[in-house]
């Protein structure tokens, strides 16, 4: 049975492992939940799932816990979640939101632990020294995003690990097997959009993802395609592909979850309804899979039940089969360029890129800017910056909170 520690419990990730956990008991148990402010539902957790720890946003809030469960350890803050994330288990599914995922990470791989990875902020800002720790221990990243989730299952007895160690070494003499990587897109919200009919988009419409269920954070890049640049960072670590082999393919239809192009000509693609349990299953379980169709017939999570036949499986003849790919406007989702300009300048640039980010989505979800402050700030914030590259995750953290200053700065 694996013990799961489950970072970020009461989002829309943390949510989905625990359904999946309940069904399958005879697998798993739950030995730690974090969360940060929903401490309702994860009071419910706590007494359905009965964990050894917990992490929680406040002071307050650890207190009240503590005196509700007494015999439940408790943690608070950010140091909680890096003591928590010392907890004896052998997966730590991350799916917290944002940069507060790279600390407790890095601190679960330093003590050998495989990490199911939900958080794409943890390999855009710290890549390099998170995939060096995870050499030197042996820890393993298995992907929970539905596109890396693809690329990893397309490269699975395909040579993806000869791959990486021929990227590693430009003069290698093995064989390299991929050509390119092609990462899927829905395009989001605004698909199709000039950047004009952008310039007064409400919240509301910000939030309304065509195909997805997802938190807010998370939907809004989304909306602007700088989720897409995130996941561009994120598979050059997570595969050791260079950018210029990665390709992003808009896919409206959302069946092909990514592609890997092979040296010999040979396209192979990931194709599933959009339901995260499915590589949020795969993560946990692997290197086995998981029976989900039936849970699916029964209405059990799928987002899109339009492609879901009655036996829950993918219905292809139900979405007509249709498949289309369209090349992203550059113009209009400037987002992700200016990620793949970041990993080119390497450095603290993927820091600043990404914590000028979080700090404008934050900002615009409170209603103090507007959609399209979030590129064009982004862009000003990575052209003043010089900080040095940082080599720790002490340094990563400090380059990150000094460019959401700068990011803030630049609207007052």
């Amino acid at each position: 049975m694996k013990r799961i520690l489950i970072m970020g419990s009461t989002g829309s990730i943390g949510t989905q492992a625990l359904e999946i956990i309940r069904k399958n008991r005879d697998r798993f148990s739950v030995c730690g939940l974090t969360c940060r402010s929903r401490i309702e539902t994860l009071k419910q957790q706590i007494r359905e799932f009965a964990p050894e720890a917990v992490s929680v946003g406040s002071a307050e809030d650890a207190a009240m816990l503590q005196r509700e469960f007494p015999g439940l350890t408790v943690c608070f803050g950010e140091d909680g979640l890096v003591e928590i994330a010392k907890m004896d288990c052998d997966i730590v599914l991350n799916s917290l939101m944002g940069i507060s995922g790279l600390a407790p990470t890095y601190t679960a791989i330093g003590l050998g632990r495989d990490i199911a990875l939900a958080n794409k902020e943890t390999l855009v800002a710290g890549g390099a020294i998170v995939t060096q720790l995870c050499r030197e221990k042996g820890s393993r990243l298995l992907p929970v995003d539905s596109e890396h989730s693809a690329i990893f299952q397309c490269l699975e007895g395909n040579g993806g690990s000869a791959c990486a160690r021929a990227y590693a070494d430009p003069d290698s003499s093995l064989y390299r097997p991929v050509r390119r990587i092609l990462l899927t897109a829905s395009g989001g919200p605004f698909r199709g959009r000039s950047l004009e009919e952008m310039r007064n988009v409400t919240i509301e419409q910000a939030l309304n993802h065509p195909k997805w269920s997802m938190g807010s954070k998370i939907t809004i890049d989304s909306a602007t395609m700088m989720n897409k640049g995130l996941e561009v960072i994120e598979a050059r670590w997570l595969f050791d592909v260079p950018a210029d082999k990665i390709d992003v393919h808009v896919h409206p239809e959302s069946i092909v979850h990514s592609m890997v192009e092979f040296c010999d000509g040979s396209v192979i693609a990931q194709m599933g309804m959009t339901d995260m349990k499915i590589p949020i299953s795969l993560a946990l379980s692997y290197p086995d899979r998981m029976k989900l169709l039936a849970d699916f017939a029964d209405g059990y999570g799928c987002d899109d039940p339009l492609s879901r036949s009655s036996d829950g499986s993918l219905d292809l003849f139900t979405t007509g089969a249709r498949l289309t790919f369209e090349k992203p406007d550059r113009k209009v989702f400037r987002c992700i360029d200016l990620a793949y300009e970041a990993l080119k300048e390497g450095g603290a640039a993927p820091v600043v890129m990404n914590g000028a980010n979080e700090e404008l989505v934050a900002m615009f979800l409170a209603g103090k800017i507007g959609f399209l402050d979030i590129p064009q700030t982004i862009e000003k914030v990575m052209d003043k910056s010089s900080f040095p590259a940082p080599k720790t995750v002490e340094e990563i953290l400090e380059t990150d909170r000094r460019s959401r200053e700068m990011a803030k700065e630049m609207l007052v």
